[in-house]
C-alpha cells in the first residue's frame, strides 16, 4: 500500500521524513532532529559524517511553488537555504511530497551558483522508491492495524493446503505484519514444541536511543553464583555476553516501550544477547603498567568494547590468544573489577609469552591503564596474589622461554605442545643450556660405550686395569624429541673428569689388547661415584666456562 502523502498532513510527512533519514545515515553517520519551534536555523535534519555534513530542508508542498500563485514558497525556500549556508554544508537537500516541474527545478539548482554546495532534491518519486526499498517503515505507516491483524488471523486458520510452502508463506506474511509494527523495532519468533520463541530486534543501530525499550524483571531468587554474575556483568556494566533466565528463575516480565510491545508476562524463559553496536571511533589500545605513575610495560591490544550498564561501564580489550574486560562502577571509590582470560592453545612461544607476562604483571599487582590516542579510558590498582600463583606463572613461561630458544636455534617453530612429560621439561631445559653455551649434567647420559680401534697406550690401559681418568668423547648428533619433532642441536662434546670401566667388559678387552687384536672390543665406561656425564656443543666458544651449570627446575633434584 503506498503511502498517500496529500493525506499524511505537515507533522505527518516531517515524521515519515525523519525515520526515512535515520533509517538511511543510522549506520554511518549521526542523525539529528531540529526541534524548530525555537527556530530551525535552517536545518530540519542534519546528517553528520565526518567531515560532511548534509543539511535536509522539508517543505510540504504540495503543489509544489510555481511562479504564477503560492509566491511566498520561493522566498521561504531561498530564506532557508541561506540560513542553511552559515552552517557550511557539503549538500543541502529539499524534500518535498510532489514532483517538480523544469521550472522549479531551475529555481532550485540555481540557488547553488557560485557556491561549492551540493543542492539535491529528494520529490515525490523518490520518497516512493526510498519507502519501497524500506517496506516496513511504508508499512508502518500506512497500515490499518485493526483490519491487517484480522485478515492475518483468518489466514492462519486457513488449511495449508500447499503443505510446506504454504507454512512458509503464512510465515513471512506474519513476519511482514510484525515488521509493519513499529518503525525502530521488530520482532523475530519461531515455534518449538509447544514453545513461541520471541526475540526483539532493533531495525536500526540507534533504535534502543530513537525508542527506548525498558525491561524490568522480577526474578525467583536467589540465582546460582554463576548466573548471578553474568547477569551483573551483562545488564549491570554492559559486556556484550548472552545471559539466559530459565523460566524458574523468571517470576515476571514487564516490558515498557511503544505500546504493541508493552505487558507483563509471566512463566517465561528469558535471553538477551548484545545488538551490534556500532563501531568504534578507534580500536587501537595499550594495556599499561604503571609503578609510582612510571611506565614499567606496555602491551598492543584491540578496544573491541565500551558499553555502559546499571552499576557502571565496561571496556573489553583482545589480545592475541586473550582478552581483558574491566567493570568500572559510577559510585566514586567503589572498586573497579578484572577479568583476563586466555588461552595458549594455538600459540607459537612468543605470542604465548607476551600473553604470560601481562598474567604475571597482573598477579604481581599494581597499577594499570588501558589507553588510546584520546587519553585512558579504564584501569586501576591491583593486589598483588599469593607466592604460589606467583610460582606457577613464572615456570610456566620459563617453560616457555625454553622452547622460544630452541626452536629458533633449530629454525622449527610450532604452537605450544599441550602436554609436556618430566622428562621432556628437562631435556629441554638442557637443550636450551647448551644452546647458550654452557656445560650442562645430563641426568640421562650415566655411561657411554665405545668400540676399541686397536691403537694401544698406557692411558688405555690404566682404564682398562680399573683406574679413574678423564674422559672427552664426542657425538655427530645431540637432539630432543618434543611434540613429534625431531631437534637437533647439533655436534656436542662429552666429557668427566673422572670414569672408570666396567670391570666385565674391561678385562677381555685389555687380555685382547694385550694379545694384539684389541680392534672391535666393546668398553663401557661410567662417570665415578654415580655421577653423570656433562655436555657441550662443539660450536660453542673454546673458552666456555667448563662449570656445569644448574638445571634449577623445581620440582627436579639437580643431577651431578
Amino acid at each position: 500500500m503506498a503511502l498517500e502523502w496529500e493525506r499524511v498532513g505537515q507533522p505527518g510527512f516531517d515524521r515519515i521524513v525523519e525515520a526515512l533519514v535515520h533509517r538511511m545515515y543510522d549506520a554511518s553517520a549521526s542523525v539529528r532532529v531540529v526541534n524548530g519551534r525555537g527556530g530551525d536555523a535552517g536545518i530540519d535534519i542534519k546528517v553528520t559524517s565526518g567531515p560532511r555534513v548534509r543539511i535536509f530542508q522539508l517543505k510540504y508542498y504540495l503543489d509544489g511553488f510555481p511562479t504564477a500563485s503560492f509566491k511566498g514558497r520561493r522566498k521561504s525556500i531561498e530564506k532557508s537555504f541561506a540560513r542553511a549556508m552559515k552552517h557550511t554544508p557539503w549538500e543541502w537537500v529539499l524534500v518535498l511530497p510532489c514532483n517538480l516541474t523544469p521550472s522549479e527545478r531551475e529555481f532550485v539548482d540555481s540557488l547553488a551558483a557560485e557556491r561549492t554546495v551540493r543542492v539535491r532534491v529528494l520529490g515525490r518519486v523518490e520518497l516512493d522508491g526510498l519507502m519501497a526499498t524500506h517496506a516496513d517503515l511504508e508499512a508502518y505507516f500506512t497500515r490499518d492495524q485493526l483490519l491487517e491483524k484480522a485478515r492475518v488471523y483468518q489466514q492462519e486458520r486457513a488449511l495449508l493446503m500447499g503443505g510446506v510452502r504454504d507454512v512458509s508463506a503464512r510465515v513471512a506474511a506474519l513476519g511482514q505484519q510484525v515488521d509493519g509494527l513499529d518503525d525502530h523495532w521488530t520482532m523475530d519468533f519461531a515455534r518449538q514444541s509447544e514453545t513461541v520463541v520471541q526475540m526483539l530486534r532493533g531495525k536500526h543501530p540507534r533504535a534502543h536511543e530513537v525508542s527506548p525499550v525498558e525491561i524490568k524483571l522480577t526474578g525467583n531468587g536467589p540465582f546460582a553464583p554463576e548466573l548471578s554474575a553474568a547477569v551483573r556483568r551483562s545488564l549491570g556494566f554492559g559486556l556484550p555476553e548472552e545471559v539466559v533466565l530459565p523460566r524458574g528463575a523468571v517470576e515476571s516480565l514487564t516490558i515498557s516501550g511503544p505500546e504493541w510491545l508493552s505487558g507483563e508476562h509471566r512463566d517465561v524463559e528469558v535471553r538477551w544477547r548484545p545488538m551490534a553496536a556500532a563501531p568504534l571511533k578507534e580500536t587501537s589500545a595499550d594495556l599499561v603498567f604503571l609503578n609510582g605513575g612510571q611506565v614499567t610495560a606496555s602491551y598492543p591490544s584491540t578496544l573491541d568494547h565500551l558499553g555502559h550498564g546499571s552499576i557502571g561501564r565496561s571496556v573489553k580489550v583482545d589480545l592475541v590468544g586473550g582478552n581483558l574486560q574491566l567493570m568500572i562502577p559510577r559510585t566514586t571509590g567503589a572498586p573497579a573489577s578484572m577479568r583476563f582470560t586466555f588461552s595458549l592453545e594455538g600459540l607459537e612461544p612468543t605470542a604465548a609469552l607476551r600473553l604470560l607476562r601481562i598474567r604475571q604483571r597482573l598477579v604481581a599487582g599494581g597499577g594499570f591503564e588501558v589507553r588510546t590516542s584520546e587519553g585512558t579510558i579504564g584501569g586501576g590498582d591491583l593486589p598483588s596474589q599469593s607466592e604460589e600463583t606467583h610460582q606457577e606463572v613464572a615456570e610456566l613461561c620459563s617453560y616457555l622461554e625454553d622452547l622460544e630458544v630452541v626452536q629458533r636455534h633449530c629454525e622449527q617453530y610450532f604452537p605450544v605442545p599441550a602436554e609436556v612429560t618430566p622428562s621432556d621439561r628437562i631435556a629441554l631445559r638442557m637443550a636450551r643450556l647448551l644452546v647458550q653455551g654452557h656445560y650442562v649434567i645430563s641426568p640421562f647420559m650415566p655411561q657411554a660405550r665405545f668400540t676399541l680401534n686397536g691403537e694401544d697406550s698406557s692411558v688405555l690401559r690404566a682404564l682398562l686395569s680399573g683406574e679413574t681418568h678423564a674422559l672427552r668423547g664426542g657425538s655427530d648428533e645431540f637432539a630432543v624429541t618434543l611434540a613429534g619433532r625431531h631437534l637437533d642441536l647439533g655436534p656436542v662434546f662429552f666429557f668427566h673428569p673422572r670414569v672408570a670401566a666396567d670391570a666385565e667388559g674391561s678385562r677381555p678387552a685389555l687380555s685382547a689388547l694385550e694379545a694384539g687384536h684389541g680392534d672391535g672390543q666393546k668398553v663401557t665406561v661410567r662417570p665415578a661415584d654415580g655421577e653423570r656425564f656433562r655436555l657441550i656443543l662443539q660450536s660453542s666458544p673454546a673458552d666456555a666456562e667448563q662449570a656445569p651449570v644448574s638445571l634449577r627446575l623445581s620440582g627436579f633434584p639437580e643431577p651431578r
